[in-house]
């Protein structure tokens, strides 16, 4: 049903919302799920669509003129609908741009079929809602807020609920978020306690509570909230929450209340649009179209100046038998009409052709590269894909790369390899060890000591191994600690064997290292973690996690062991965690220091001993943060931070993520091609350095690493200038620790905002080869790139693989998503897509570099056939008296872009290349007239207009002067109007044709079918046109053809005069054919008359 809502009443429901469990009479009060831009209610439906079958025209046609190519040319038909004014057919301009917009609106309506068809198929998928006391069965779309769904196990969550109540212990239940985040590990999600036991319908029927939560919003990992119930309230965090596009797995039931529905949810806030992005060449032809309107004008002008002289001097002359037309009464007004009149005919030289065929072209090439099997993964089974056809030449330009480490450049596959307990490092070096020394490696049996250890899991230092078995206590806590402080879900499908569902391959490897060593994590309940510590199961209570995020880099949790010890266990970066301990060991951050020289992910690790009285009086602090209704997380984090001091340190991990394949050979052949690359990484500095020289970016024979590690902003200032000194008597390689606009240093404290910091940085950094920028969080990715953005107006790249990578990805030119163990999220904000590092190059050194350079000869030609095409109807206005009379016949003026020279236009900007593919990546350096833009700019235009004009003064005046005294044998003129607008024409058609053979580089089947088509194509219609029959069926038609004229012409042709006159006047469609039949008479005594011939 829907409903038209007041905008008054729709304010309080930006403030916070009110949901009342079984009470829709309650909850339509407050009209939740509004489509803002109808304010109409439409319950659960979800409508991703545009337009309906009623709004589809107009709608689309309004869209569609927004664009100022298609009002301009609107502009010109409305002129041309003047009879006063208009020297040509109305048909001219609304063919070219019905068919553009019949050609748009198409495209437009098949993209929306579909997305109403997807939006069908999901409003109607089936639910079951509690209705009154039983289950019904009920569309998606009519589903309400305040509604209590039953979902059952591998169904879809239809819309954003708080969970209620589960058939497993607890209230727990088991979700895939793979629609909403692209991971595909299952999280787990906890009803609150009180409504747990709410599982049976008929205590549901009667559960009344109230929720009172924020408004909607697309914060995927947030949600604040409040249920009052029984005259108590229950604070509500994301984690009771299921959210629309989740998926139940491995639970049998849950009950849950919808508090967001259709538009309101997660999922469709999170679907807006993202930033349109356009291209160099975008921008340069909007400056070049507003100069050749400029052109038009002033040639209109002239024109028009010609024509008040013409009309005052000598038309005046001629008022008797060929007077002016109504409504023209004087020379000025004559003059005026005649601008007007110029201006349609000399509109060509713009066609609205040119925008429809640069969609074309860069459809077709964002095809070829999801076409491109070299860019295909087998592994992964996923192709390159083109997510937008705008940028494509976009690709050809790039200057500067910013790319993410972890996932993008290495393969995000962690592997447990070395650590360090009580100061002593375990493990063997395998991260510089080749393959074949790694296989003769003693690999650690794990099966004999432990029946439940990880077969895959590789170690190669038996020290470890034996301090486990003889049982060194500080081990022991160390791998008890890896067991019990992480939110791994772990899945038992036969007895021994386990399966771990981690969220990030971090906590995937650290859990399996501490399984293979004795220490087993079996199962987790909310208040418990089940381990089996040396083969003796052990069951902890859960009292508290402390959860993990971006700005604490750290997790805790508090467990009490079965005899009664309260401990936290806290593991994270070791920036944040050393500074949280008592006085320890300066050999443990020597250790650190070493992993990360060497490239290792690295985590620091400690515990905290409680008494039962700090435990109660930290738990009172934490439960009063936890219900606060305002500056929840504040006061979160500030309890977190009181518990978390004073750790002790046991160790540290060391992870190798190996480097993806390809990675050294893609920078070093994207560095030929003269392409900046720099690493954007949250990592240490000793580790971001170890994956620069890994990767190839920095090598040995860089003299040296400018490391820019200051403090402060005078510290910094004197690092970067003392760099900048150098770069005049040497190659300099910088890596930047925490750099960004406002230049933030390692340890997190920012700098003051110094206006002048930023050109010292962006002058060092771009004199640099590489630049490697470390601890650096997302939003200072995004900030880096607008940096060189703003100072360097140079193109840029972004890639990423993680959600971490998405501001980057928006604020590049070009943003790409690498689709790895990450999930989807980059993907889905990105420009472009693939699965490996290494398909990079291809993507630029190929398929963008062959993008340039079609789009920018499409461009060169274009504009040089369309001035050779235009300017002569400028040639011709001095030789008819400035009347605004065209040299072609209308029809000729309708087809030549849409249908003479349209496709081999197409068939060069879609398929020439200059050089084959594999060339390419031979020879970067052909990539840098791209970046230097040589191939289309400012001067190439001009150049190509003025081979234009040249070519269309030789159109006008060869023939002109060849037919101007050219006589039969019989003494009759040889010449007319008609003979000389069907020689100028063919002549321009076989020079464009000709031009177009000359410019295409790679001829193909299309190549040739399109061209000499198009030139077999213009005789053909020519014929046509011309034929007796066309003439008896359309008379007024077609003027110039037929055997009516003879009488008459032969009658002409007999005159003589000695004064170069124009018996043409503006002419309407429906004068008749004496005066719409033009005769010029030239110096000299010529005549051009219509002959028998």
């Amino acid at each position: 049903m829907l409903k038209i809502r007041p905008y008054a009443d729709l304010l309080h429901v930006f403030e916070e919302r009110r949901v009342r469990a079984n009470d829709r009479e309650y909850n339509e009060k407050f009209q939740y799920a509004v489509f803002s831009s109808l304010l109409i209610l439409q319950s659960n439906c979800i409508m991703t669509s545009k337009y309906n079958i009623i709004t589809f025209l107009p709608v689309n046609l309004f869209e569609q003129f927004q664009e100022v190519a298609n009002t301009y040319f609107l502009f010109l038909l409305i002129l041309q609908l003047i009879p006063q004014i208009s020297s040509l057919s109305w048909f001219t301009t609304i063919v070219p741009l019905a068919l553009v917009l019949s050609i748009t609106a198409v495209k437009d309506a098949t993209d929306d079929y579909f997305r109403h068809k997807s939006d069908n198929q999901v409003n109607n998928r089936q639910s079951q809602v509690l209705i009154r006391g039983s289950l019904q069965n009920e569309k998606w779309m009519n589903v309400r807020v305040g509604d209590i769904i039953k979902l059952e196990n591998n169904q879809f969550v239809a819309a954003d609920l708080l969970l209620l109540s589960s058939t497993e212990p607890h209230g727990l239940c088991y979700i895939e978020t793979a629609e909403l985040d692209g991971e595909t590990n299952m999280k787990v999600r906890q009803s609150v306690s009180v409504t747990s036991e709410l599982g049976d319908p008929n205590n549901l029927a009667s559960f009344d509570g109230e929720v009172v939560c924020e408004p909607p919003n697309n914060k995927l990992d947030r949600f604040s909230g409040t249920l009052y119930w029984r005259e108590k309230k229950y604070s509500l965090t994301n984690q009771n929450m299921l959210l629309r596009g989740c998926v139940l797995r491995n639970t049998e039931a849950c009950y849950g209340l919808v508090i967001f529905a259709g538009p309101d949810t997660k999922l469709m806030q999170n679907s807006g649009r993202t930033k349109f992005k356009r291209t160099s060449i975008d921008r340069l032809m909007n400056t070049l179209v507003l100069w050749i309107f400029g052109f038009l004008v002033c040639m209109g002008m002239i024109l028009a100046v010609g024509n008040a002289g013409w009309e005052k001097e000598v038309g005046s002359l001629f008022q008797s038998y060929l007077a002016w037309d109504t409504p023209v009464n004087n020379f000025l007004f004559s003059a005026f009409l005649s601008f007007w009149s110029y201006v349609i005919i000399l509109n060509t030289v713009v066609p609205i052709s040119l925008y429809v065929s640069v969609e074309v072209i860069r459809l077709g090439h964002s095809y070829f590269i999801n076409w491109d099997q070299q860019m295909f993964c087998s592994q992964c089974n996923t192709a390159a894909e083109a997510r937008t056809t705008t940028l494509n030449e976009e690709l050809g330009q790039v200057e500067y790369i910013f790319s993410d480490k972890t996932g993008t450049l290495t393969q995000n596959i962690m592997t447990f390899n070395k650590c360090s307990i009580n100061g002593q490092s375990y493990g063997k070096d395998t991260h510089n060890t080749c393959a074949c020394s790694r296989d003769r490696m003693y690999v650690l049996d794990f099966s004999l000591f432990n029946p439940l250890a990880d077969p895959d899991f590789c170690f190669y230092d038996d020290k470890l191994l034996e301090s486990v078995k003889v049982g060194d206590s500080c081990t022991h806590e160390f791998f008890r600690l890896l067991s019990l402080c992480h939110t791994v879900m772990s899945e038992e499908k036969s007895e021994g064997e386990l399966v771990y569902k981690a969220q990030s391959p971090d906590e995937g490897a650290l859990v399996t290292a501490a399984r293979n060593f004795g220490f087993v994590f079996r199962s987790r309940t909310p208040g418990t973690i089940t381990t089996t510590e040396m083969g003796r199961t052990v069951t902890y209570s859960l009292l508290a996690i402390l959860d993990f995020n971006n700005i604490r880099k750290r997790m805790s949790v508090i467990v009490r062991n079965p005899e009664g010890r309260i401990r936290l266990y806290c593991k994270g970066a070791d920036t944040v965690l050393l500074e949280r301990l008592h006085p320890f060991k300066n050999h443990q951050t020597t250790l650190l220091n070493e992993y990360a020289a060497d490239g290792l992910r690295t985590l620091a690790l400690a515990y905290r001993d409680l008494s039962e009285d700090e435990w109660e009086a930290w738990s009172e602090s934490h439960r009063f943060a936890d219900k606060a209704t305002d500056c929840r997380e504040d006061r979160l984090a500030a309890a977190y931070e009181e518990v978390e001091q004073n750790m002790m340190l046991l160790g540290a991990t060391a992870i190798e993520d190996k480097l993806q394949e390809g990675v050294p050979e893609t920078i070093a052949v994207l560095s030929l091609a003269n392409i900046k690359i720099w690493v954007l990484t949250g990592d240490k500095q000793e580790t971001a350095v170890n994956i620069g020289y890994s990767c190839k970016m920095l090598t040995d024979d860089m003299t040296e690493v400018f490391i820019i590690s200051g403090h402060t902003v005078q510290s910094v200032r004197q690092e970067l200038r003392s760099v900048w000194l150098c770069a005049h008597c040497t190659r300099l390689y910088t890596v930047g620790s925490r750099i960004n606009a406002k230049l933030q240093m390692t340890g997190g404290q920012k700098l003051r905002n110094v206006s002048d910091m930023e050109a010292e940085f962006v002058s060092t950094a771009c004199a640099c080869k590489a630049v490697i920028c470390c601890r650096v969080t997302p939003l200072q990715k995004a900030q880096v790139v607008e940096l060189i953005k703003k100072r360097k107006k140079a193109v840029t790249l972004a890639i990423g693989d993680g959600a971490n990578d998405i501001s980057m990805i928006k604020s590049a030119h070009i943003g790409v998503g690498i689709s790895g163990q990450e999930g989807i999220q980059a993907v889905l904000a990105s420009d472009y897509s693939f699965s490996q590092f290494r398909f990079l190059q291809r993507l630029l050194l190929v398929h963008g570099r062959w993008s340039y350079l079609r789009m920018c000869r499409f461009l060169c030609y274009f504009f040089y056939k369309n001035f050779a095409f235009t300017m002569v109807h400028f040639w011709f206005g001095f030789f008819c008296g400035f009347s605004a009379q065209t040299v072609y016949d209308q029809y000729f003026i309708t087809l030549f872009n849409i249908v003479y020279t349209s496709l081999p236009v197409l068939a060069m900007g879609i398929f020439d290349q200059d050089v084959p593919d594999h060339r390419s990546l031979e020879y970067p350096k052909l990539y840098e007239p791209g970046q230097l833009n040589l191939l289309f700019n400012k001067r190439e235009f001009f150049i190509c207009i003025a081979q234009g004009i040249y070519t269309s003064v030789v159109l006008f005046f060869v023939p002109y002067a060849v037919l101007s005294n050219a006589t039969q044998s019989n003494g009759v003129p040889l010449a007319d109007y008609q003979t000389f607008a069907v020689t100028t024409a063919t002549a321009l058609v076989i020079v464009v044709s000709v031009q177009i053979v000359l410019d295409t580089g790679f001829w193909t089947v299309f190549n040739h079918v399109f061209v000499w088509g198009s030139l077999g194509s213009y005789f053909i219609i020519m014929f046509a046109l011309h034929s007796q029959t066309l003439f008896r069926i359309f008379p007024n038609q077609f003027h110039f053809v037929g055997s009516s004229l003879l009488p008459f012409l032969s009658h002409m042709c007999t005159s003589k005069s000695n004064t170069a006159i124009l018996l043409s006047r503006y002419h309407s469609a429906n004068t008749d054919l004496f005066s719409s039949i033009i005769y010029i008479l030239f110096c000299n005594e010529n005549l051009f008359c219509e002959s028998k011939n």
